[in-house]
């Protein structure tokens, strides 16, 4: 999708679009005829909703949100199609449906791919429709018959739960997706004599070497002189078959006193899910760098952002810091600083597989520790 920006004062008829479908949402009452102040709270109202950048300027992943969102089960019939596939509200709510009646779509992401159709083939032979794979209106008939609830736990949840507690608390033989943004001529942010590209490159090579010590296949989304596009990167990772997948960025405001360390996980408020096993890490991730360094913590939070939406695997992205605060980028500039976020890092992905009993206090495990673990092993 070609990107775009609608902000105040625009007009015309994708302003007219955008007002429309804010008002079938029931977040503007009136309709006026170009992007006023009411309409930019609206779009801050709806970003904040659906998990993405609060800005109140609509570019094109706002936009395809707002498409999304007018879409409920039963408009339309839904089925496997070739590129761009389906998505919208309707798909969330026919794939979290499917879950509770125990068929596995995988993550609700409100995107209709092959998982999700071969959940609606498996649903429909058990109700006696014709296995077809596509969602039509004998198939929501009997979603809206048979929809139930499953005690203990959304099923989804609990499948991404097993499946990291089945993969034992040893870092040996694990995958681990690392993914440095920008890359090649694409230098991120500049400022303050440092650069996006460099520094997150750097962390993530400190790391990588880090891991492969400890006997973790990782990869690398990208080279010293390449930058793959997001959905490069979504693609390569979820070929790798990951356990985790960590992607590294920087941060800038316009005002220099905003620093600190943000992360961020897989979560849509409007469709009620998380990825939890991505919230947690979140957690521990944000807490081991905050314990170890004096950066600002700012917390985790979750966002629908594609990186985070369309990766098979638990994933987070950790904003290392404001490159337009004289503070962080004068961390960030130092090679031992970046060690130590490197180290916090590593130490999070073993407490992420730790049992609550071997687990111990954030700030306070070292890799030499996990090696002479590894060794009595």
């Amino acid at each position: 999708m070609e990107e775009i920006s609608v902000g105040k004062g625009a007009s015309g008829d994708l302003a007219t679009h955008i007002i429309n479908i804010l008002n079938r949402l029931g977040l503007l009452m009136v309709r006026p005829h170009v992007i006023d102040d009411g309409v930019v709270n609206a779009v801050r109202t709806f970003q904040q909703m659906r998990g993405l950048s609060v800005t109140g300027i609509v570019n094109s992943m706002t936009l395809r949100s707002l498409d999304e969102a007018q879409w409920k089960l039963g408009d339309r019939s839904l089925y496997l199609q070739p590129s761009p596939l389906l998505r919208g509200d309707d798909v969330a709510t026919l794939q979290a449906r499917l879950t509770e009646m125990g068929f596995d779509c995988g993550r609700v992401d409100g995107v209709f791919g092959s998982k999700t159709e071969s959940s609606i083939r498996e649903f429909q032979k058990s109700v006696g429709v014709a296995a077809d794979g596509k969602c039509g209106p004998a198939t929501i008939t009997a979603l809206i018959r048979l929809t139930r609830t499953v005690s203990g736990g959304a099923p989804s949840i609990l499948r991404e739960s097993a499946t990291q507690k089945d993969r034992g608390p040893s870092l040996a033989n694990k995958i681990i997706v690392l993914d440095p943004s920008c890359g090649g001529e694409d230098r991120g942010i500049c400022v303050n004599g440092v650069e996006e590209s460099e520094v997150v490159y750097d962390i993530a090579q400190r790391l990588e070497g880090r891991l492969l010590a400890l006997g973790v296949g990782v990869f690398l989304t990208r080279g010293a002189n390449n930058s793959p596009s997001e959905l490069e990167r979504i693609a390569f990772s979820n070929a790798t078959n990951a356990d985790l997948i960590v992607s590294f960025h920087a941060e800038e405001y316009e005002n220099e006193v905003a620093h600190g360390v943000a992360t961020y996980y897989y979560g849509a408020q409007a469709h009620g899910i998380h990825s939890v096993v991505g919230e947690r890490f979140a957690s521990l991730v944000q807490r081991e760098i905050c314990a170890r360094t004096d950066l600002l913590n700012c917390r985790t939070h979750s966002k629908t952002w594609d990186l985070l939406r369309l990766t098979k695997s638990p994933t987070v992205r950790i904003d290392v810091g404001y490159l337009t605060n004289p503070g962080d980028a004068g961390r960030l500039s130092r090679p031992d600083f970046r060690d130590v976020i490197a180290e916090a890092v590593v130490i999070a992905i073993q407490r992420l597989y730790l049992a609550s009993e071997d687990d111990a206090k954030t700030g306070t495990l070292k890799i030499s520790d996990l090696q002479r673990a590894g060794l009595r092993r």
